[in-house]
C-alpha cells in the first residue's frame, strides 16, 4: 500500500504531539521511453509514480532544520547559516537544496518535521530526486516561496550535481516537480519544454524490479557519454539530438563501428520517443508497446547497457498475453524494467511474471502496478476524516 497524506500527518502527531502545519510529497518516476537521450539534449517520456517521498513539517523561529527520518529511524539537524558539505547520508540532499535555494537569493525559514518514503531505494526510480523536490516543496511552503516547477527542478538538479556530486540530467527532478496525474511528461531536454501526454485508456504501467543492482556503472556511463560527444563532434553538431538516422548512416564511414552503434541508438531512440508520444495521444497502445520493445533491443544491442537479468525479465513480461511491450529503464546493468499492460490483466501479469522470473534467475523481484500521479504538492497538515 502506498503512503497517504494522513499517514504522514499521524506520524508527525506521534512525534510532536500536534498536527503538522504542512504535508508535502514528491513522487519517484519511471521512464517509459527515451533512455540515454537526456545528456544528448534529446527527448524523454517519464511519468511520476504513486510512490513518493513525504515530509510533515511546521516552521521554526530559528534558522535550523531538524528532521526525523522514519525509514532510517534517525534524527538529524543542520543550521541554514554557513552550510558546508559533509558525509551525512540522506541529510546531504536536504542541505544541498537549502544551499542552492539560498544561493538563488531565497530567504529561508527553518522547520522541523518527519520524513517518510515508499520509493524503493537503488531501484532506478529516482528516490533521490523525489527527496530533493520534497525538500524544495517544504522550504517553499514555510518560506512562502512561489512554486515554479521548472526553476525548482533546475535548482534541485544543481544541488545533486554540485553538492551531492552526482552528475544527473534534468529528467528526474523535472518530472517529479511538474508531472500531471494520469499522464506521462514528454520533456525536451534542450529547451526544457514539457508536454503532458495521456496514457492510453485501459492500460497500466508495471515496474519490474529485477532485484539486481548496477555494479561498475560509472565508468561505463562516462564511456557512453564520451562516445556520444565524439560522434557529435565528428558529425559537426552540438549534440546527437541534431542527427537523424539517415544523416548518421550517410556518415558511417567517419565513425568507428562501436561509436556508430552508440550514435544510432540515440538517433533512433529520440525518434521512437517522439513517435511514442504521438501514439499515446492517439490512444494506440499497440504501437506504444512496439516502440518500447524496439527501445529495449536498441539498448541491449547498440548501446550495450542491458544485463542478463533485465533481458530475462523483459522476455518473460512480453510472453504474458496482457503485455503490449516492455523494456529496461534507467541507466542499465541492473535495476528495473517497465511494461505497458492491459489494466484488466495487470494482477495476473504480476502473479505470473514475478515467480517465473525468480525461478529462471534465482533473484527476488518486486513488481509494482503504478498510477501516473501529480508532481510535487503541498497541503495544509490537517488530518482528513
Amino acid at each position: 500500500m502506498s503512503l497517504t497524506w494522513n499517514d504522514i500527518a499521524r506520524e508527525f502527531l506521534r512525534c510532536f504531539g500536534q498536527e503538522p502545519v504542512w504535508v508535502v510529497r514528491a513522487p519517484g518516476r519511471v521512464n517509459l521511453i527515451g533512455e540515454h537521450t537526456d545528456y544528448n539534449e534529446g527527448f524523454v517520456l517519464p511519468l511520476a509514480i504513486d510512490r513518493a517521498i513525504w515530509i510533515g513539517l511546521r516552521p521554526r523561529q530559528d534558522r535550523t532544520v531538524a528532521v526525523y527520518s522514519v525509514d532510517f529511524q534517525q534524527q538529524k539537524e543542520f543550521s541554514l547559516e554557513g552550510l558546508q558539505p559533509s558525509q551525512d547520508g540522506w541529510l546531504e540532499y536536504l542541505k544541498g537544496v537549502a544551499w542552492v535555494l539560498g544561493e538563488a537569493g531565497y530567504r529561508l525559514t527553518g522547520w522541523e518535521g518527519v520524513l517518510m518514503g515508499d520509493v524503493p531505494q537503488g531501484a532506478g526510480l529516482s528516490s533521490s530526486a523525489a527527496l530533493e523536490m520534497a525538500t524544495a516543496r517544504a522550504f517553499a511552503a514555510v518560506s512562502e516561496i512561489a512554486w515554479d516547477p521548472v526553476r525548482m527542478a533546475l535548482l534541485s538538479q544543481k544541488a545533486e550535481n554540485q553538492w551531492v556530486g552526482v552528475q544527473c540530467g534534468i529528467m528526474d527532478q523535472l518530472v517529479s516537480s511538474a508531472a500531471q496525474a494520469g499522464h506521462a511528461l514528454l520533456i525536451d531536454c534542450r529547451s526544457l519544454h514539457t508536454k503532458p501526454t495521456p496514457l492510453p485508456e485501459g492500460t497500466a504501467v508495471v515496474v519490474l524490479d529485477t532485484g539486481t543492482r548496477r555494479g561498475l556503472v560509472d565508468s561505463a556511463y562516462n564511456q557512453r557519454r564520451q562516445q556520444c560527444e565524439t560522434a557529435a563532434k565528428t558529425l559537426g553538431v552540438r549534440a546527437l539530438r541534431d542527427v537523424t538516422l539517415q544523416q548518421l548512416e550517410a556518415a558511417a564511414g567517419r565513425l568507428d563501428p562501436v561509436t556508430f552503434r552508440r550514435a544510432r541508438h540515440v538517433a533512433t531512440e529520440n525518434a521512437r520517443t517522439l513517435e511514442a508520444a504521438e501514439a499515446m495521444r492517439r490512444g494506440d497502445k499497440h504501437r506504444l508497446g512496439q516502440l518500447m520493445d524496439a527501445s529495449h533491443q536498441s539498448l541491449r544491442d547498440d548501446y550495450e547497457v542491458s544485463s542478463e537479468a533485465l533481458n530475462r525479465m523483459v522476455e518473460l513480461a512480453r510472453a504474458h498475453p496482457a503485455c503490449y511491450g516492455a523494456r529496461m529503464t534507467g541507466a542499465g546493468f541492473g535495476g528495473c524494467a517497465v511494461a505497458l499492460v492491459d489494466a484488466a490483466g495487470a494482477e495476473d501479469f504480476v502473479r505470473t511474471v514475478g515467480p517465473a522470473y525468480q525461478q529462471a534467475t534465482g533473484h527476488q523481484p518486486a513488481l509494482y502496478v503504478c498510477r501516473a500521479t501529480q508532481g510535487a504538492e503541498a497541503r495544509p497538515g490537517r488530518l482528513i476524516d
